[in-house]
Formats: C-alpha cells, structure tokens, sequence
C-alpha cells in the first residue's frame, strides 16, 4: 500500500532581548514564548510518548532562541515574570466582583489555574526546556533542525562571508546544545537567492556575482530546506503574518497548487543545485493547501469563531478573555471564551485537516511522495489552542493508513531527493520577495550593515592571527551577528514597534563600530589597552556564542589557535 509521508515543521525564533529591558519589548517575550508555546508543546509531546503515540515533529529552535533558553539567567527572569503574571490575575479577580465582568471570573481563575500547571512543570524540569527537547530527540521522538545563527535573512548580507559565518555558528551551537549536529537548516524566512548578480539596492556595497545560497548551506553540512510554494513555481506566496500584521493576501477561499506534476510539485523532496558544494541538499516545498488550513486568516482554522481572541486583553495584566467571535466584528463585539467549545473545535479541525492530506491527489491520480507543512510560533501563542490540535492531529495520524508522519530526514533516508530543481529567488513573505525586509521603512538599515560588514572582514584576518585581540574580535563578530538580525527591518516595516527596533538596530551598529574601530587602529599599529575592557563590558549585556572564534576561523580558512 502506497503511504503518503507527512512532515510537520515547527520552527521557533525570538531575537535576543535578554539584558535588554522585560515588558513590554524585553525578556518578556521570551517568557511569553516559553509559557505560550514551549511549555505546552513539551506538555503534547510528552502525553503522546506516554501513550505510545508516534509524534515524529521536525522542530526548528534558532540557535539565538536556543542560546536564551539555556542562558543561567533565564530561570531568574522566569520567576519574575511569572509572579507578575499571578499579581495581574490577583488585581483583576479584585476588581471583577461587584462588576459588569464579573462573569469572567472564571476565565481568569482558568489563567491561574494554566500558570500555575506550567510553572510546575517548569520546576519540575530544572527550567531545563532544551534538555527535555534533547531527550525527546535522543529517543528518535522528534528532530530538531538548526537555522542561521541570528536569523539573518542570508540573501541581503553582502558578504559570503557573513552568511557563512551565520550558518556555522548556527551549528556549532546547536551540537553544543542538543549534542549533535543538526541535519536540517531552516532558511530564515525561507529567505533564498540562486546564484548571479547580487545588487538589492540600486547601488549597493559588494555588487556583483554572488553563489547561490544553497551553496553556503551545504558546505555547513545539512542535508535540506524548506522553501516556498512559489519558488518551485508550485503556487501563489501565500504569506505567512497576515493574522497578525495583515500581511497575507486576500485569499476568501483556500488555494491549490498551480503545478503539482514534473517539476515544480509540492509533492516530492527536490535536490537543490547542480555543483559539488550543493548536489546533496534536499529542498521541501511548502505545501499550498495544508499550510493555508492553518495560516489563512479567512478560511483557517485560528479564526474559528470558538478560539481564544488574541488581539482582545484586559488592562492591566493583559489578560485573554474572549473568543473570536466573528472573523469580521471589531473588539468591542467579542463574546466570553469558552474553553470546553474550543477544545471540542481542535479535535475536529486535527480530524479534517488529517482527513484532508489524506484525500490530497496529483492531477494524474498518484498520491504524493510527501506533503511538508512549515509553521511557525503560531502554535500556542498566536493560535491558543494550536498545541492541542497538533496533538490531536498526531493523534489521528493512526486513522489513516495511508499517511505515515515522518521527520524530514526520515523521508529522505526512504526516498532520497532524486531530481534537481531551480528555486526562483524568494521568501514566504508578503508578496513572496524581500519586501517585509528591505521596505521604504527599512532600507536605510541595509548600507550601515553592509559597511559594517566589509570592515570586520577586511581586519579579521590580521586580528584572529592577535591573541591579545581575540575578546574584541569575538564581540565585533557577536555584534555583527545580533545586527544582522532580521527582526529589526521586519518590526519596522509592520510598524509595531518601529522606535524599538530602531533602537535595538543603531546600539548594535554603534558597538559593532566601536570594536570594529580597536581593530583598525590595531592593525594600524596603534595601541587598544582598554579594547579587552570595552568587549567584556558588552559581552555582559549581549552575552552569546561564546565560542565564536572558530566559525570566523573556518569561515576564513585559516587556522584557530
């Protein structure tokens, strides 16, 4: 009996925001994340393996994301969040008795109630969350894939050897955390350009013939990628932010693929280049129908008039308290959540939605070789309920004999990716290109990073040959990496915190530039006594990778003593 494999990635990012302020931009988010999203995912993930329930996710962790979970001081900013959390909750119920909410009592007893079970589970793992994801992947119950190190979107850097840099640093952090080297890559964004002319801004520093991305990616050693239905020329950019930033095209009805035979199927594990550095990178494509079931904010499931409203909070606290209601009524006209409703209407979207790869065929009638369904933190955080659905779903994989869920490697180690194919440039953006990116309000960004770029790899060469530089190396490199960053230009050209992001965005070019200028003046042959000094003082605020100096030695070529 022919099986259709099914892969479900789940990839995870926040930027680094430890040591730089809690609410409302700061470690909060990264909290949030934690009770939101990672938490109750380990809760899922462990209910199935305690009933034998075969759940083989592809989980993607960022290495920066990962860096932050594991730092000492997250458990602290935990505990402090947490006891906000409770007092937000105290102060509400205070002021719901005797009132006109008094008949969401009950909801945010619910709230104390979730929190509560959570911190425990917390404690009860030693705020270890890497450890347990760790174990689940030791025991071949999940696979946990990598990414550029601060989710860089890798086609806009302007040197090869800041996407290399991303890309190794990216896997040595992930072996130093979950113990092995990572087989798959999440491409930022899924954030890709073929090789050519390289020029995003008319003019840009470093113009000219550039290799292809994958090439970078296969020389850091992984074996495949996800990338957009439209880059194989497989369906329309469906996006991905429309939930929240209004993003997504204004799709009324669920789309199709627009090729699903030869090449350009969404329905197979393409082989990406033709040269040495990339024939064995594997390519999935984004399938176009199971991803809008869950992304599309007119026909997917988070809108359901039964789910946990995320816009709608009470003030102070924040707290969650209605449901959606209608996809098309204002704030003022949300009713009351009901949790019971909400999870009864989970267990019938994960039966449709298996129900519905189940029953997806190629023109020609053949089952597909693999469908690839790619989310990301909408799971838990901006859809409540999505860690209960991909639990059912998991669930109900066993209904249908027809689909075997699988991880990535998985399905390549079964049937390989035997045909090549040439991705168009793209990202599973707005629109599908660069745009969230290199907007009218973000490409001011993209020449300070270039300049910046072009300095530290002119002057690392000498500098890495320097013991006496190596702590100002590290921290010019950290700095590079942390601007690099592609939330900054994202929050910016969404427009919801834009002097956050800037701010963010100019302290890093600023220290970044002060340490790139010890360098220079080191090469120069000047004195830098304070240099180690300035570094360490950084490295406490923005402390990650801390063994960044082999990456710039491999990404050089040249030997790390």
């Amino acid at each position: 009996m022919h099986q259709t494999d099914v892969v479900l990635m789940l990839h995870s990012h926040l930027p680094y925001v430890l040591h730089h302020g809690r609410w409302p931009h700061g470690s909060d988010w990264l909290c949030e994340a934690a009770f939101d999203t990672y938490l109750p995912l380990l809760e899922a993930l462990r209910a199935l393996d305690r009933a034998n329930v075969a759940a083989p996710v592809t989980l993607g962790v960022t290495p920066v994301l990962a860096a932050m979970l594991d730092h000492a001081d997250f458990a602290a900013e935990v505990e402090t969040w947490v006891d906000q959390r409770f007092a937000d909750c105290h102060t509400s119920l205070g002021a719901m008795r005797g009132s006109a909410d008094a008949p969401l009592i009950p909801l945010v007893r619910g709230w104390q109630r979730r929190l509560r079970r959570l911190h425990a589970l917390f404690h009860d793992i030693g705020g270890d969350i890497l450890g347990q994801l760790r174990a689940l992947q030791d025991r071949e119950r999940l696979e946990l894939t990598s990414s550029a190190a601060t989710h860089a979107i890798l086609p806009l850097l302007g040197r090869d050897e800041s996407i290399r840099l991303q890309l190794l640093v990216g896997r040595s952090e992930h072996r130093r955390l979950f113990g092995r080297d990572a087989e798959g890559c999440w491409l930022p964004e899924c954030a890709y350009r073929p090789a050519g002319p390289w020029n995003p801004l008319r003019d840009s520093r470093g113009a000219g013939w550039r290799r292809g991305i994958e090439a970078h990616v296969a020389y850091t050693g992984y074996r495949y990628v996800f990338v957009d239905a439209h880059m194989a020329k497989a369906g329309e950019p469906l996006g991905v932010y429309g939930t929240m930033f209004g993003g997504e095209p204004e799709h009324a009805v669920l789309p199709r693929p627009t090729r699903l035979t030869g090449e350009g199927s969404p329905y197979r594990a393409w082989r990406v280049g033709t040269d040495e550095s990339s024939a064995s990178l594997a390519a999935f494509v984004r399938d176009p129908v199971a991803s809008a079931r869950v992304w599309n904010r007119h026909a997917g499931y988070p809108g359901h008039d039964d789910y946990l409203e995320f816009h709608k909070q009470r003030w102070p606290g924040g707290l969650r308290l209605w449901r959606v209601t209608s996809r098309t009524g204002d704030l003022g006209s949300k009713l009351p959540y009901d949790p019971l409703a909400a999870r009864r209407t989970a267990r019938r979207h994960a039966r449709e939605f298996v129900g519905t790869l189940a029953r997806t065929r190629e023109p020609s009638g053949a089952l597909p070789t693999v469908i690839a369904a790619p989310y990301t933190e909408l799971f838990g955080h901006w859809w409540f309920e999505g860690t209960d659905f991909l639990r059912d779903v998991y669930a109900t994989f066993p209904l249908h004999r027809g689909l075997r869920a699988v991880t990535a490697s998985e399905h390549i180690d079964s049937h390989g990716a035997p045909a090549t194919i040439d991705l168009l440039e793209g990202s599973w953006g707005r629109d599908g290109d660069f745009g969230m990116w290199l907007s009218d309000r973000s490409s001011w960004t993209w020449p300070i990073v270039w300049e910046l770029e072009h300095r530290f790899w002119d002057l690392a060469p000498d500098a890495l040959g320097r013991r006496e530089l190596g702590p100002v190396l590290d921290q010019a490199a950290r700095e590079l990496l942390l601007l690099q960053a592609s939330d900054w230009a994202f929050i910016m050209t969404t427009g919801e915190v834009e002097d956050y992001a800037a701010q963010r965005f100019h302290g890093h070019a600023r220290d970044c530039r002060e340490l790139i200028g010890i360098l220079d003046r080191a090469a120069r042959g000047e004195g830098v006594e304070r240099g180690a000094a300035i570094a360490e003082q950084m490295q406490r605020r923005d402390d990650v990778f801390r063994t960044v100096r082999p990456a710039i030695a491999e990404t050089l070529d040249l030997p790390f003593v």
